[in-house]
């Protein structure tokens, strides 16, 4: 079922908005906006040579509380798993993996830096 609004007269009406979708992702046979290839193939992204990763800390949204936020990493399910339970380690904090983003509780910027430095990251924010 899909849903237009068209604006104008009849003989002059035009489609402002739809809910149709534009085709078909011809790998998967989903619809273009809910393709299913794209996220199975980045969640096993190589992993390259040089990582650069980025730093921020966030409260919005989250009732206050304090998250520091390593962000821009390669997509790479084992990778990011691995690294969080690192970061969560030296840290002794709680932390969670969200697409190419690992968040740890509290503000954690300067240890999270240090860690990340000497695994040989390159290290921004």
């Amino acid at each position: 079922m899909f849903y237009h609004l068209q604006v104008g007269p009849k003989s002059n009406a035009r489609i402002v908005y739809s809910t149709a979708t534009s085709g078909t992702c011809p790998g998967c046979g989903w619809p273009q906006r809910d393709c299913k290839c794209s996220s199975q193939r980045a969640a096993n992204a190589a992993v390259p040579d040089r990582i650069v990763a980025k730093l921020r800390m966030e409260k919005k949204g989250r009732g206050g509380k304090t998250v520091t936020v390593v962000f821009d990493l390669p997509r790479n399910e084992v990778f990011l798993k691995d690294l969080c339970a690192e970061l969560k380690r030296a840290c002794g904090t709680g932390g969670a993996v969200s697409e190419d983003t690992v968040e740890l509780q509290g503000d954690l910027r300067e240890r999270v830096r240090e860690v990340l430095l000497k695994k040989g990251y390159i290290v921004k924010g």
